[in-house]
């Protein structure tokens, strides 16, 4: 064999020695047995071993390049991938703080970022003027919200893959993270129903659509549609017991004294917003009205709020930062040369608390 076959063989042993080492290669060479091995490389402090056959394995494993699962995940998270998203938002800052809905959302795709190691831009408000080169350096954009797909078109030649969170314009064209507002708001009613009211009212806010010229455009919420789908079903719909507004405290507050002033107010209310059925249960209470004894409320989100209410809400949970999180991950599988547009549909539940009291 000649000098440099000999080297080439040699080479190739060490790349495979590399490349295959195991905790069984190292119990052999080092004398011990796997387990032992595990335990050390994992720093168990319960290990009962000598120094020097700690030390031995820790030795061996170096030679071997062997790296544990743990090692191998961190050096796998501190990789950073090259590429760079933007979030795009409909909401400001204050609409935010308003509803912590689409605050917890937003923070969802940015934890994901930063799980995935992904690079984010700022987030770009479509109430604000946005810098047209930013676009160029974009691999891929997050909507949340209603985004209506003009704002597409108009950066289709500067950025390639987009996903929607919260809504879904075309799914025959967009990535898309959704939840089943029929579905949900559905298994809301049903379980007030249970409790056979004469009549339930409906406390929800209008949706603002952003357009790519700063427009907005007014769209009726899922929620509303869903009731209003449902209690025609029933036959106990009434347009006079819809009150509609923003999805803030104060405006739920408003709105239901709104239904008090006018009378022979309903004994259960569906609320389409944590916030919004926090004021209106001050509005209630101010009335010495009692929940759920003289009104019952479902209401819907599910945020850290709705469990410490003056009167704990009953709620629809939705899995929100589970939303933004999967967001990130579509956009990935997409920017990794996945083709076909995929609509993921999270799932809802009920959560029930004193405002509703009773099993669903």
């Amino acid at each position: 064999m000649t000098k440099e076959k000999k080297t080439d063989n040699l080479l190739l042993e060490e790349v495979a020695i590399t490349v295959m080492a195991t905790i069984k290669d190292i119990a052999k060479e080092a004398r011990v047995s796997p387990a032992t091995v595990s335990r050390v490389l994992n720093n168990d402090s319960s290990l009962s071993v000598t120094s020097d056959t700690r030390e031995r394995i820790i030795s061996v494993a170096k030679s071997l390049n062997y790296k544990t699962v743990k090692s191998r995940k961190q050096a796998t998270m501190n990789k950073k991938l090259p590429y760079r998203i933007g979030i795009f938002v409909n909401q400001s800052i204050e609409e935010e703080l308003n509803d912590p809905y689409f605050l917890t959302l937003r923070k969802g795709v940015e934890d994901q970022c930063t799980r995935m190691g992904l690079e984010t831009t700022e987030v770009y408000r479509l109430n604000n003027s946005i810098p047209t080169d930013i676009y160029q350096q974009l691999d891929g954009a997050i909507l949340v919200g209603k985004i209506d797909p003009s704002l597409i078109y108009a950066l289709k030649d500067k950025v390639e893959h987009f996903v929607y969170v919260d809504c879904s314009p075309n799914e025959d064209k967009y990535d898309s993270v959704m939840i089943d507002f029929d579905k949900a708001t559905n298994l809301a009613l049903t379980h007030l129903l249970k409790r056979n009211p004469q009549q339930i009212g409906f406390i929800g806010g209008y949706t603002i659509e952003h357009t790519v010229d700063y427009g907005e455009k007014v769209v009726m919420d899922e929620r509303h549609q869903a009731f209003v789908g449902r209690m025609k079903q029933e036959g106990r719909y009434r347009e006079d017991q819809v009150f509609i507004g923003d999805f803030t405290m104060s405006e739920g507050y408003r709105l239901m004294k709104e239904a008090i002033s006018k009378g022979k107010l309903p004994e259960a209310f569906f609320i389409a917003s944590d916030p919004m059925a926090i004021g209106a249960l001050r509005a209630l209470r101010e009335q010495g009205l009692q929940v759920p004894a003289d009104v019952a409320i479902v209401s819907f989100d599910d945020v850290e709020m709705a469990a410490f209410a003056s009167c704990p809400l009953t709620t629809i949970h939705v899995p929100i930062e589970l939303m933004g999180a999967t967001g990130v991950k579509l956009l990935m599988d997409r920017m990794e040369g996945r083709q076909i547009p995929l609509k993921v549909t999270v799932p809802t539940k009920l959560v029930i608390r004193d405002s509703c009291g009773g099993q669903a």
